[in-house]
């Protein structure tokens, strides 16, 4: 018997619209390996990955999910990645035997939120956690799409993007352009889990991470917040301490109404010092900075 997921219902998203690569080559797990923070050979045909691309200085380029294949790994992110993630890895690729292509219109990708597997008549299912809960992901040919969606339409609830966005929130799950920028390193995104392997080999960006493993500390941290007195919080808002009177110490990244909490919260930054569940911040857009809206830190996944 299926189980449900956090949403209450076993559900699946389509998540067509991501940008797909397949990186092909003789030296394409050597080079791969190196451009990553999680273990490569972790990824199997029926099992991806989740990992970081940085720069030199730890800071992130990209957030993607990895899967192989017999010739090939396939490698998905969000779409405003699709040009500067294909640039970004191109930059490596001296004398390699490597090609990166841009397989995004070729593809169809879902995403279905239960640990079992879909019974399909086309489609590669591959296990992966894109949320809180495992799952797994159908990829087929982009001309089977809406056969494919109808299959999975009768048997799971579509969970459509507005939807998927509140329960991401809702599970601290950080995201491309909101939490996750050319400004944040992996660890202050609470990603270390999910996409950091300690014990592989060198990769770009690894001296940093190491240090910041090895001090345990961080200059700022991704935290709940939730409103007190139930007034909706915004993107961008900043947020400000009491003491030192009205010092910014973080600002907000996602922010929704929550049904199955009752409350309206967020997800944001916070300087370290300002980050501990419990805290009492203000919270204060830009344009009305004497207009504050009473908020405390919570631990992430609000649920």
């Amino acid at each position: 018997m299926r189980q449900p997921s956090q949403t209450g219902q076993v559900a699946f998203l389509d998540l067509s619209e991501r940008a797909k690569f397949q990186i092909t080559g003789t030296d394409r797990v050597r080079f791969l390996n190196g451009q990553i923070t999680n273990d490569l050979r972790k990824a199997t045909e029926k099992v991806a990955i989740e990992a970081c691309v940085l720069n030199a200085k730890g800071k992130m380029n990209a957030h993607i999910f990895v899967s192989a294949l017999a010739e090939c790994f396939s490698v998905d992110a969000e779409q405003e990645l699709r040009e500067t993630l294909r640039t970004r890895l191109e930059r490596y690729v001296i004398a390699d035997d490597v090609q990166i292509e841009d397989v995004t219109d070729q593809f169809s990708l879902f995403h279905v939120l239960s640990e079992e597997s879909p019974t399909l008549e086309h489609g590669r299912i591959v296990s992966v956690r894109r949320f809180a809960e495992q799952g797994c992901d159908v990829w087929s040919d982009a001309a089977r799409h809406d056969a494919v969606w109808q299959q999975l339409s009768s048997a799971f609830a579509f969970l459509d993007s507005t939807a998927a966005e509140v329960m991401r929130i809702e599970q601290g799950i950080p995201r491309w352009g909101r939490e996750l920028t050319e400004q944040i390193i992996p660890i202050e995104a609470n990603l270390e889990q999910r996409t950091i392997d300690y014990e592989k080999g060198c990769y770009i960006g690894q001296e940093v991470i190491s240090r910041m493993k090895m001090s345990g500390q961080t200059n700022k941290r991704l935290c709940g917040v939730v409103s007190l007195d139930d007034v909706p919080l915004l993107q961008p808002m900043k947020l400000a301490a009491h003491s030192p009177a009205e010092k910014e110490v973080g600002w907000i990244t996602s922010a929704t109404r929550s049904e199955r909490t009752g409350k309206q919260i967020a997800l944001g930054y916070l300087k370290r010092g300002f980050n501990s569940p419990g805290t009492k911040l203000d919270a204060f857009s830009a344009e009305n900075s004497a207009e504050r809206i009473p908020v405390e830190v919570v631990p992430v996944p609000f649920l």
